[in-house]
């Protein structure tokens, strides 16, 4: 665990890593909405280098819908964000955020048992890589 979610080092290269998260992913039910590649974005808007870094924005629409209707300003909060970066070590490290955390601010006792059964999910994919 860090301050922010799950978190794990792993012993494949970053591009097997961004693949197999999104594999776990699909095995638990989320979709990848949108994939951000900050390397990419950082040198096209910026002109700056950095290591391997991408954010891949992971929805179950199952959760999202029933978390919806019970406070249709959850949407703020969404989707799960999971992230696949390189260190300057080379270092592969997937992250999720942690749903409870992130959603703990509701006081909906539904929206919390919800964010419980998406981090139980995250765990396992995190821990899957």
């Amino acid at each position: 665990m860090s301050n922010y979610g799950i978190k794990k080092t792993v012993e494949l290269s970053y591009q097997e890593t961004v693949k197999k998260v999104k594999d776990e992913l699909k095995k638990e039910s989320f979709g990848v909405l949108v994939e951000i590649d900050m390397k990419k974005t950082f040198k096209e808007k910026l002109d700056k280098d950095m290591n391997n870094y991408v954010i891949l924005e992971a929805c179950n629409p199952s959760f999202a819908f029933e978390g919806i209707a019970e406070e249709p300003e959850l949407g703020l909060l969404l989707p799960c964000n999971v992230i696949v970066y390189e260190t300057e070590t080379q270092e592969v490290k997937v992250a999720a955020i942690d749903p409870e955390k992130a959603l703990g601010m509701s006081g909906n006792k539904r929206v919390n048992e919800i964010a419980k059964e998406i981090k139980s999910r995250l765990e396992r994919v995190i821990k899957s890589i």
